[in-house]
């Protein structure tokens, strides 16, 4: 059922509105935590569950509140998210306490696990292929925005301290922003959702859940604690636990009932292919920019603000690379992925070079070609990457795909961040490296070079599974 008379330009800039408060949260976050603990007198341990608790609610609902949107209407579940977030974004900026500012911040992550897959799903069936693909291309923008400016916004608004709040804005900020896109989001995003009558897999949902905290959340604790026997536990937990939810998604289809993964994406090759490009990709991205801000702030005395300004000619250089990219339609999405990602892979061996041999005295302009290089790559592969993802799902299927799609991308990121800071830390803490910064920023550099190497391959290996089928498609 779809709303007749609409202008999907006006709705994607609401649903992108939303999106971006959710990644813009991510990011912003992680500048005030320091304010944070000295104000309420955290513990590290709850410290870091500011972050963490957030990551784990977003991550477990993103296929279920994606399927939930095919059923109940995707507009409906978008407007109930972005309503959720908001309301518990003034519940963070009203916190008086370590554990209800943690428990709110569960509750952020629940609501943008709500609204999230709605934007893929809803760009995916509003925009014409060619259409699509400029839509895609500003979301990709916007995920490069929210993940840079997050920094640059969490400093000068805890610099400002307005008001006396100190750190409270960061999340206060929110309230009208929210407000906004849900009275706007009423008035121009269509209503849509699948013709096929669906039930919902309660059960599904509980085994899909188990399954990522079991995955997610020893990748969050492991790095910190050195991994434990838990840990260890919870992950090998995850193999049998997800074989259960597989299992169960398949009997159901056998008896033709609605699953919440549905069995004919996971037998697509180009959807799984797909799949697995986004996690290697998104596992990169999060966890060098974590590094280098330490790299700068800690290693060269950076505030938080010139960390982010440091950051900036990614996003510019992303903006450019997604304007290129999206005037190509659906035509060559593989070679401009391939493109992309050989772009980033040389902007991180860039990178290593020039932040393991900085200038004295140290300037941050070094930076400028490498992330513009990578800001570039990025922008030329995002958006064809989630069009060769997007392509493989039916309009029924729309928000189960894009909530698989963003799961595995939320796993990447969580994945990629502990990789990457492992590699870095672990160097730092050998006792003849103490101190040495750039030893440090070559060492992490190591996993996103690797990640991007695995995008290629894979890449290379989609190709010809699909060509030997005679379903080659996009090149």
């Amino acid at each position: 059922m779809t709303d007749q008379n609409y202008n999907p330009w006006a709705a994607a800039v609401v649903l992108l509105l939303g999106n971006f408060m959710n990644l813009i949260d991510v990011t912003i976050v992680n500048v005030a935590l320091p304010s944070i603990r000295a104000d309420l007198g955290a513990t590290p341990a709850q410290t870091e569950w500011v972050a963490a608790g957030y990551v784990l609610a977003f991550a477990a609902g993103l296929l279920p509140f994606g399927r939930f949107g095919d059923m109940l209407g995707r507009k409906r579940l978008f407007l109930w998210g972005i309503g959720l977030f908001t309301l518990a974004s003034a519940l963070c900026g009203l916190a008086q306490s370590m554990p209800t500012l943690i428990a709110a911040r569960a509750l952020q992550g629940f609501g943008a696990s709500m609204m999230v897959p709605q934007v893929m799903a809803l760009i995916h069936v509003m925009f014409e292929p060619d259409a699509k693909a400029k839509a895609l291309s500003l979301s990709a923008v916007m995920i490069s925005v929210g993940a840079v400016s997050g920094p640059m916004l969490g400093g000068a608004l805890i610099g400002a301290d307005l008001w006396g709040l100190g750190w409270r804005p960061i999340f206060l900020v929110n309230l009208p922003v929210g407000l906004g896109a849900v009275l706007f989001g009423m008035r121009l995003i269509p209503e849509i959702r699948s013709d096929v009558a669906m039930t919902i897999d309660w059960p599904g949902v509980v085994l899909f859940s188990l399954t990522i905290t079991l995955i997610v959340l020893p990748v969050i604790e492991g790095t910190q604690l050195n991994w434990p026997w838990w840990c260890i536990a919870m992950l090998t937990g995850a193999l049998p636990m997800a074989w259960l939810f597989i299992h169960r998604q398949i009997r159901l289809e056998r008896a033709g009932r609605t699953q919440l993964l549905p069995m004919r994406l996971m037998r697509s090759t180009s959807y799984m292919s797909g799949l697995l490009m986004v996690m290697l990709h998104f596992s990169a991205i999060p966890g060098m920019f974590l590094v280098l801000a330490i790299y700068l702030q800690t290693g060269f005395g950076l505030t938080p603000l010139q960390s982010g300004m440091t950051t900036a000619p990614f996003p510019l250089a992303l903006m450019l690379g997604s304007t290129v990219t999206g005037r190509f339609g659906q035509r060559g999405l593989v070679r401009r992925i391939a493109v992309g990602t050989a772009c980033l892979f040389c902007a991180m061996l860039y990178l290593r070079h020039v932040a393991g041999e900085p200038p004295q005295p140290f300037t941050a302009l070094v930076f400028v070609a490498p992330l513009a290089l990578g800001g570039f790559g990025a922008g030329l592969l995002i958006p064809p990457m989630f069009q060769l993802v997007l392509n493989s799902v039916p309009g029924n299927d729309a928000g189960a795909g894009a909530g698989t799609m963003q799961t595995f991308q939320q796993t990447g990121t969580a994945m990629g961040i502990a990789m990457t800071s492992s590699l870095f830390f672990a160097f730092l803490q050998l006792p003849q490296n103490a101190g040495d910064y750039p030893g440090a920023m070559q060492q992490g550099l190591l996993y996103p070079l690797a990640a991007f190497s695995g995008v290629l391959i894979v890449l290379s290996l989609r190709s010809h599974l699909l060509r030997k089928a005679g379903a080659f498609e996009g090149a």
